[in-house]
């Protein structure tokens, strides 16, 4: 009797710890399978998403392309394979920093006449994946908030 009492407790603790990603999950996948053709595509001046995130375009997109990449792409691919409920926490929170970064990253890029930074205006890249963090981190939220 206590071996079976050991192992439902051992089972509740495992559950505990988890969380049920339903068709949640299958729209998180393509958010971030968006997030990462975001990156193929211009983001400042000539740069695409990528090399932004290795140095050129300013230090706004890249920090918005750092936080986009770690968390939107890497912590939400080890999250969705985890089923971790602090996992799931540390995507929504991280994904509304990057939300913040990308509207800073955007706005840097329309003001950059201003400040000599590079671009013109923000790429298609940059909105898209501004776009698309915005839903990835809803969609974090309410996964890490539907733990019972």
């Amino acid at each position: 009797m206590a071996d079976l009492v050991a192992q439902i407790e051992e089972s509740n603790r495992k559950v505990s710890r988890t969380v049920e990603l339903g068709k949640r999950g299958f729209v998180i996948s393509v958010l971030v399978f968006v997030l990462i053709i975001g990156q193929l595509l211009p983001w400042v001046g000539g740069h695409v998403g990528w090399e932004v995130l290795v140095g050129r375009g300013g230090p706004v997109p890249q920090l918005f392309a750092a936080t986009s990449t770690v968390i939107g792409i890497l912590a939400s691919a080890l999250a969705l394979a985890t089923r971790r409920w602090a996992l799931a926490w540390v995507c929504a929170v991280g994904g509304w920093f990057s939300c913040v970064d990308g509207v800073l990253s955007i706005w840097s890029q329309q003001s950059s006449h201003a400040n000599g930074a590079a671009g013109g205006g923000p790429g298609i890249g940059m909105i898209i994946a501004w776009l698309a963090i915005i839903v990835l981190a809803v969609q974090w939220m309410r996964t890490a908030w539907s733990r019972d």
